[in-house]
């Protein structure tokens, strides 16, 4: 059966028509012709299902007792609630290890009285990251983030809230290096 269309639909040319109708069709298929990658980012082989995050245990000798419990649970958080993942103990298709390795706290902006304005603390993590699937994804790389602080507050008025914004920007960038491929 052959269609016979106007010279002339709604003013668009039958040749720019023509067009369209072909194009039209490719371009539906485009954003599901791949199946390792999705919206949220996350660039993995399909096979790959599991995730083990070892605890990180804080070397840093500096922060708050719950540290590397409190850096361990947010990393297995975040990866639970942004990639469809499972988290398991061990023998995971991913496997996550390695410790904090520095929390410094050091003066910034000076002022001409000679004194800080400024306060930053810095934290720094050790991430040894295993693919089973593909060995060239496998990294061991240093991660760290800092957050300044006006000089008249103390560090542990500040400190909760610092170190979750450092922890934050750590556990993305993770994240990202390792499963999102950026």
């Amino acid at each position: 059966m052959k269609f016979i269309l106007p010279k002339n639909i709604f003013n668009i040319q039958y040749s720019t028509f023509r067009i369209l109708a072909t194009l039209l069709p490719l371009l539906l298929l485009v954003p599901t012709s791949c199946g390792i990658y999705s919206f949220t980012g996350i660039n993995l082989d399909p096979n790959i299902k599991t995730v083990a995050i070892a605890n990180f245990y804080n070397n840093s000798g500096g922060g708050p007792a719950n540290l590397s419990q409190t850096f361990t649970e947010r990393l297995k958080d975040y990866y639970q609630g942004n990639s469809p993942l499972k988290i398991v103990n061990q023998d995971g298709h991913l496997l996550l290890e390695g410790s904090i390795v520095g929390y410094d706290l050091m003066p910034v902006a000076p002022t001409a009285e000679q004194q800080a304005s400024l306060n930053r603390l810095t934290i720094r993590v050790q991430v040894k990251f295993t693919n089973t699937f593909d060995e060239t994804k496998n990294f061991d790389s240093q991660f760290s983030f800092y957050r300044d602080f006006d000089q008249n507050q103390s560090l542990s008025s500040v400190e909760p809230q610092l170190i979750d914004a450092i922890f934050e920007q750590i556990i993305y960038d993770i994240f990202n290096k390792s499963v999102a491929d950026w």
